[in-house]
């Protein structure tokens, strides 16, 4: 059974495309089925994947409005060893066509079902604001995993997130659930990172991820390669933390993290 996680902030720059293909490439290289799946229309997970959005003849718009199926549209990765159900400024047009349409908020979720063998994780690239497109995506997940900066701006974008995972737990899927905070972009001679990180595990505890991605250059450089940083450049150091952040994501499978949302 596949576990399913939107990779998901309501506050844009964070990292969020950034941390969703190096994790499924982090995956893959420690022997995991990976499945991403691009909700954003700007289809940059997608490129970062290696596969030209402008080229796909099928994508996640499709599968939505249910025209195709995920193994009829989603691209190999070649680089990434992941499989990717990508976007293009189509998906844009979408959400003004599933509000008309019937259960809306499960398009994905039941698409995601006829693949539930194939994959060991899927994870989801949500748009930075709460939309259909994200609503499809956290009522298609298990969890929620929310990059963010250690800045204090970024601790009440973590508060009005877990809002919405609770008003979605609630309402709409009772799977659901915060499954960890990854401090990305960290700088540990900055002392207000350091400040923020230190009240992050005070009030989340085990809800911190133990790994920390550190501010990388390469990590940045390596889209525009059409790679995820853990193949472009495995020795630097962005890449060698998203591979310990990977590991740490099979080992929570076999011991999951027992912190309740505050």
């Amino acid at each position: 059974m596949a576990r399913i996680y939107c990779i998901a902030n309501q506050k844009g720059g964070v990292g969020k495309t950034t941390t969703t293909v190096n994790l499924a490439a982090g995956l893959a290289l420690v022997g995991q089925r990976v499945l991403l799946v691009d909700l954003d229309p700007q289809g940059n997970a997608t490129m970062g994947s290696g596969v030209n959005k402008r080229d796909l003849p099928l994508t996640v718009y499709d599968v939505l409005l249910e025209s195709a199926t995920i193994p009829e549209a989603a691209q190999r990765s070649t680089s990434g060893g992941y499989d990717v159900l990508g976007a293009n400024r189509e998906l844009a047009g979408a959400e003004v066509e599933l509000v008309a349409l019937e259960r809306r908020n499960e398009r994905l979720r039941r698409a995601l079902k006829a693949v539930d063998d194939q994959y060991d994780f899927v994870l989801i690239d949500c748009p930075p604001s709460l939309n259909l497109l994200t609503l499809n995506g956290l009522c298609s997940a298990h969890g929620v995993i929310v990059p963010m900066q250690c800045e204090y701006f970024a601790l009440e974008g973590v508060s009005d997130l877990v809002n919405t995972i609770r008003q979605v737990h609630a309402n709409l899927n009772r799977d659901l659930e915060l499954i960890g905070l990854l401090r990305v972009m960290f700088d540990p001679r900055i002392t207000l990172q350091v400040n923020v990180s230190d009240q992050l595990k005070a009030h989340f505890g085990d809800k911190v991820f133990n790994t920390v991605i550190p501010r990388n250059v390469r990590l940045a450089e390596a889209p525009s390669y059409g790679q995820p940083g853990v193949v472009w450049d495995p020795a630097s150091r962005g890449a060698v933390a998203f591979i310990e952040f990977a590991r740490e994501m099979v080992e929570r499978e076999k011991h999951p993290a027992t912190a309740e949302l505050r």
